[in-house]
C-alpha cells in the first residue's frame, strides 16, 4: 500500500493529543510523536493495509509511550502533592519532569474536527482529566484512552496491548472507577459563554492594572492558585489576595498575551524587565466554573513552554 509523508503528517495532531494524555507532558508528547513518525516511515514497507493507517499509527504511538513510561513516575499537580499552604510557607521546588504540563490546543486539536468532536477532545486534555489519568498504570491508561477517546473496540485494544478481551474489559472497569474519583470539578469545554468572555476581559484588565480587589472578585469561593515548579498551592480568595499583594507583587505591571492551553483559556504572562520591556514569567491556564475562576495555574517553565506555544521571547517597551 502506497503511503507518503503527507498522509503520515495528517495524523500528527491527534497522535500528539494521544501521547500527551499518556505522558502528561507536552514536550514529551512532541518527542513521542516524532519517534512514532520515524518508526512508521521505517516500517512502511511492512504496512499492508490490513488495518487503517490511523489504527496502525495509534498502535505505534501507544507502544512508544508505554516504552517511555516503563520506568517513570507519574506527572502530578501541586494540588495533589499535599494540603494547601499559606503565604508564609517555604517555596520548595521539584524538577520539571515531576509536574504535569499544559499542551497547546493548536498542537492536538485537528483542524477538520466537528464541533462535537472538538468539545470531546477539549474535555480529554483538561488538566484535571490528564492528571487523573496519571494515577492509572500505563497499560490501563492506554486501554482507557484507546477505548474512550480513540473509539476502539475491546478487541482492537486487546490486539494492540497484547491482552485478552476479558483482561481489557477488567482494566477498563478499574480505570473508569479511578477516574471517577479523581477527575475533580467539571469545568466547561464548550465555547465560552458571553458571561465567561466578559469574565476574561475583566481578568485581563484587572491584571494589567494590577487591581487585586478586582482580580479576587472574579474567583470562585474555593479557587486555587498553583505555580509549578513550586509545590506550594493556595486556596480561597482571601489567601490569594494576600499572596498577590505580598510575595506575588512582582507581577505588578505585567502584560498578558492570550493563547489556548489544555482546552482552557490561557495567557502568556510577561513581567516588567529592569532594562525595559517585558520578559516571560508564566503560562497561565484558567479553569472556569460557571462565571468564576476555579483554578489559576501559573506554569513558570517559560523556557520550555513559550516556544511550544509560539509566544514571543520578550515584549518591547
Amino acid at each position: 500500500m502506497q503511503v507518503d509523508a503527507t498522509q503520515l503528517e495528517a495524523h500528527r495532531a491527534p497522535l500528539t493529543g494521544h501521547c500527551y494524555r499518556m505522558l502528561g507532558s507536552a514536550c514529551d508528547a512532541e518527542d513521542a510523536v516524532q519517534e512514532t513518525m520515524v518508526r512508521a516511515w521505517q516500517g512502511l514497507a511492512r504496512f499492508e493495509g490490513r488495518s487503517s493507517l490511523r489504527t496502525w499509527l495509534y498502535r505505534i504511538a501507544t507502544n512508544v509511550c508505554l516504552d517511555s513510561l516503563s520506568d517513570r513516575s507519574r506527572r502530578a499537580r501541586p494540588i495533589e502533592e499535599g494540603p494547601n499552604g499559606s503565604v508564609e510557607d517555604y517555596l520548595e521546588t521539584r524538577e520539571r519532569t515531576h509536574w504535569l504540563e499544559p499542551v497547546p490546543d493548536a498542537r492536538v486539536l485537528p483542524s477538520d474536527a466537528s464541533p462535537f468532536e472538538l468539545t470531546a477532545l477539549r474535555q480529554s486534555i483538561r488538566l484535571a482529566f490528564v492528571a487523573a489519568l496519571q494515577h492509572l498504570p500505563p497499560r490501563q491508561r492506554a486501554a482507557l484512552l484507546l477505548s474512550e477517546v480513540v473509539g476502539w473496540s475491546a478487541a482492537e485494544v486487546a490486539e494492540c496491548l497484547d491482552m485478552s478481551v476479558a483482561a481489557v474489559n477488567s482494566a477498563l472497569q478499574r480505570a473508569r472507577a479511578t477516574i471517577a474519583t479523581r477527575n475533580g470539578h467539571e469545568t466547561g469545554t464548550e465555547p465560552l459563554s458571553e458571561d465567561q468572555s466578559r469574565l476574561l476581559d475583566r481578568y485581563v484588565n484587572a491584571f494589567h492594572d494590577y487591581d487585586v480587589d478586582a482580580l479576587v472578585a472574579l474567583l470562585h469561593e474555593d479557587a486555587t492558585l498553583s505555580m509549578p515548579p513550586y509545590t506550594l498551592w493556595l486556596r480561597g480568595p482571601e489567601t490569594i489576595r494576600t499572596w498577590l499583594l505580598g510575595r506575588g507583587a512582582g507581577c505588578r505591571g505585567s502584560r498578558l498575551l492570550p493563547t489556548s492551553a489544555s482546552g482552557a483559556p490561557s495567557f502568556g504572562q510577561y513581567r516588567p524587565a529592569p532594562a525595559g520591556g517585558h520578559t516571560p514569567w508564566a503560562l497561565i491556564v484558567l479553569e472556569l466554573e460557571g462565571d468564576r475562576i476555579a483554578g489559576w495555574n501559573s506554569f513558570l517553565d517559560t523556557e520550555k513552554l513559550f516556544p511550544l506555544f509560539g509566544l514571543p521571547s520578550r515584549l518591547p517597551a
